[in-house]
């Protein structure tokens, strides 16, 4: 390493290059560097475990959802002789004695009965997605599958009507390959014909469009409400004094302190039929006996739970933002002729909107996917996209279904939000 042996006009030392040198001779530059990269690497360290913790349980479930929305293999690893000989037919009638037998072949090949199992018996649940009663196919065959003798088209026919049928056989011939788009065609109330076009379903079995815009309603609905709700609260908060604006604060918060569950609960109680709001109206008189409303298992009865849940979500990005807004701006416009609203409309209102923006965003997000509540008070018309995602994946086991429907709620909740930054700008937008 080099000695400082010079001395620049300022007092800095330099070495025998005429470059910025430490105390110790090292480079200036060097030691920069050093610093700095020690600097990165110490922050790097810092967010690490968060890094780690949003990767494993945010990032790398969203891809897994994602990958399972297309992921097809049932097919492909227990029929592989058989997509191979059925590749180049046409679809018409049956298939030749040939694909037949290799079906028999596949269905055979594996003598540990346990692994294969394992590879019929997701077959059996993948093509009843697909087709009603193919699953019952699947295993009432393989019973007898090992006692099957040629010519084995005959012998599948007798073992269950479903062989006979070229559709089945055409779900197979379509479904033989490592990826699909058949959940999402059925996410968009859609399904093959005989031809393999993309048709829609029978109006009866049309569901999930009508619940993804039930679902975006239903959201829009109760940020609408959390605002014309919040907005007053938030306003009333800024400007009392600070002790009673933390008792205030205490009530708006009181909802996080107690159990999701027993909110809802307590919603059921008051809004049923013969609950504690009916018996009051009719008690002072406003409707008789015959005349009680219908506030639950309904959508008003998730658009009510709901606004009272995520309302506070609403209020303390405003309640942050108003607090920022010196009073004397009202009063300075009301002393240059302005009246009370229009100094509203024109001077605070304004300066609100990046709380607005705030609290629109976090309200309509969280329950465009709310779960627990909609099924608890929504009933059949309050119902949500999720609430059928969650019937997927436990009692349907569709998985694949429910990570299709999944994930173009997420594509469509990103769009929301690109779209918004489009119009109005996430760079304004104001948490506290």
């Amino acid at each position: 390493m080099a000695m400082a042996d010079a001395t620049d006009p300022h007092g800095a030392e330099t070495d025998s290059r005429g470059r910025l040198v430490t105390s110790d001779g090292t480079p200036l530059r060097r030691a920069l560097e050093r610093a700095n990269r020690r600097r990165k690497l110490t922050a790097f360290a810092l967010v690490a475990p968060l890094l780690f913790f949003i990767l494993t349980f945010f990032a790398f479930p969203i891809a897994q959802m994602m990958w399972r929305s297309v992921d097809n293999p049932q097919v492909v690893n227990a029929l592989p002789r058989t997509l191979e000989v059925l590749r180049d037919w046409d679809g018409q009638g049956l298939p030749s004695e040939e694909v037949f037998a290799a079906l028999h072949a596949d269905m055979v090949a594996d003598q540990d009965l346990p692994r294969r199992e394992q590879k019929i018996g997701p077959l059996g649940i993948r093509l009843n997605y697909e087709l009603s009663a193919a699953r019952s196919a699947i295993s009432r065959t393989t019973r007898n599958v090992a006692d099957f003798e040629a010519p084995f088209r005959d012998a599948f026919t007798d073992a269950h009507r479903l062989w006979g049928q070229p559709e089945l056989w055409r779900i197979i011939q379509r479904e033989g390959r490592p990826l699909t788009l058949s959940y999402y065609v059925a996410a968009l109330d859609r399904e093959y014909d005989e031809q393999g076009n993309v048709v829609l379903r029978p109006e009866n079995r049309q569901i999930y469009v009508s619940l993804f815009w039930r679902t975006l309603w239903l959201s829009l609905a109760i940020t609408a409400m959390t605002f014309l709700l919040g907005f007053p609260i938030a306003f009333y908060l800024s400007i009392l004094p600070m002790r009673y604006a933390n008792l205030l604060m205490i009530a708006v918060l009181l909802p996080f302190w107690t159990s999701l569950l027993v909110r809802t609960s307590a919603w059921i109680v008051l809004l049923q039929q013969q609950g504690v709001i009916n018996n009051a109206l009719v008690g002072i008189g406003l409707i008789d006996d015959a005349g009680r409303f219908s506030l639950i298992y309904n959508q008003t009865g998730t658009i009510i739970a709901m606004t009272h849940i995520l309302l506070p979500f609403m209020v303390l990005p405003l309640y942050s933002v108003m607090r920022t807004i010196p009073p004397s701006y009202m009063r300075a416009a009301k002393s240059l002729g302005a009246r009370p609203w229009t100094a509203f409309r024109r001077v605070y209102f304004p300066q609100t909107l990046p709380g607005i923006g705030a609290g629109g965003v976090l309200v309509f997000i969280i329950s465009i996917g709310y779960y627990i509540t909609p099924a608890l008070v929504g009933g059949q018309s309050g119902r949500m996209i999720s609430n059928e995602i969650a019937r997927h994946i436990q009692q349907s086991l569709n998985w694949g279904l429910a990570a299709a429907l999944g994930s173009m709620l997420l594509v469509g909740v990103l769009l929301l939000y690109w779209l918004y930054n489009r119009l109005v700008g996430t760079d304004s937008l104001k948490f506290g």
